[in-house]
């Protein structure tokens, strides 16, 4: 009878012995686990091993992420600047949506509401469903 399980590589028994995947409880575990994924993403050419390694952290990062951080649920405006922060994008970038760098200063100061056209727009650009930005 056969299990269906790949008998793994030396090198993935590596990976996983220099750093054993294991849930996370904690904060510093988090971290810990998170930089382990940054330095293995920093090589040049990942292999099938490092790729599957890289889902299980992943996957154990997820998890905890799920129990422990408070996803705040912003909307309109707000995830606009929160988008364009962590995607690290200027009002420029928004400018083929608002078709003028002044046009998204608006939106973004609260001067003027989005369009339906740039609502369109700001979903289909962050790939988003556009009743967040209402």
């Amino acid at each position: 009878m056969t299990s269906g399980l790949k008998t793994p590589s030396s090198y993935y028994i590596e990976l996983i012995t220099t750093f054993a995947p294991r849930p996370i409880t904690n904060e510093a575990e988090l971290i810990a686990t998170q930089n382990r994924i940054n330095y293995i993403l920093d090589k040049k050419n990942l292999t099938q091993d490092d790729r599957d390694y890289l889902k299980v952290l992943g996957t154990l990062v997820y998890d905890y992420e799920q129990q422990h951080e408070q996803i705040p649920m912003l909307r309109g405006v707000e995830l606009l600047k929160a988008l364009l922060e962590e995607s690290n994008l200027q009002p420029k970038d928004l400018v083929p949506i608002c078709k003028s760098e002044s046009k998204a200063l608006d939106i973004l100061n609260n001067k003027r509401q989005m369009t339906e056209q740039e609502i369109e727009g700001f979903a289909s650009f962050f790939r988003m469903n556009p009743s967040y930005f209402k």
